[in-house]
């Protein structure tokens, strides 16, 4: 067996992540690494979540999709969540899930100190954190209007939660483009 092939198998590696979209719900993140969306706690906690802000990203909806994607912006930040304790299998599962219209790339992100308001106003900033983040790779493919978490939350959380729920459009074949496997020239 390769030593890839075995780092996967063992849950090797140590990531970061960014998150700004359907896996900042927990039970989406648990579907999606771990098969379940109700995982034991020994599980639970190899991982931490902390609110946090990407600075120069603008966070769209996907047309006709429930999902957002993010593009450079330097006149906006998206909310989201920073994930510790990423195996290689989670970065696996994560760019399978994600697939080809996605970019995984290296960012930083700012941990928040304190939440503020849904428009950010109050936020506190505190250290700064590099980050894997998926980054939508098509822009004409989004709306002009921002994701909306807690539109998803009421409206659609429930079709993706479900039991017996697979992500029956992901193909391992069609991972998401990893910026560092691959630079860009």
């Amino acid at each position: 067996m390769s030593d890839n092939t075995t780092q996967l198998k063992s849950g090797g590696g140590s990531h970061c992540a960014f998150f700004y979209g359907t896996l900042m719900v927990p039970e989406i993140f648990y579907s999606v690494c771990y098969n379940n969306s109700k995982v034991p706690a020994e599980i639970t906690k190899r991982h931490t979540f902390t609110p946090a802000i990407l600075h120069s990203y603008c966070r769209r909806r996907v047309k006709h999709a429930d999902y957002p994607g993010i593009t450079p912006d330097e006149k906006h930040e998206v909310f989201g969540t920073y994930a510790t304790g990423l195996s290689d299998a989670n970065m696996f599962k994560l760019d399978t899930f994600e697939g080809f219209e996605y970019s995984r790339e290296t960012v930083k992100v700012k941990l928040l100190t304190h939440v503020g308001n849904a428009k950010g106003e109050g936020n506190v900033e505190g250290e700064e954190r590099s980050a894997e983040v998926y980054v939508f790779r098509f822009p004409g493919e989004l709306e002009d209007k921002e994701w909306d978490l807690e539109h998803f939350r009421k409206e659609k959380l429930h079709i993706w939660t479900r039991d017996g729920y697979v992500f029956e459009d992901t193909d391992e074949n069609e991972r998401a483009y990893v910026a560092s496997d691959n630079p860009r020239s």
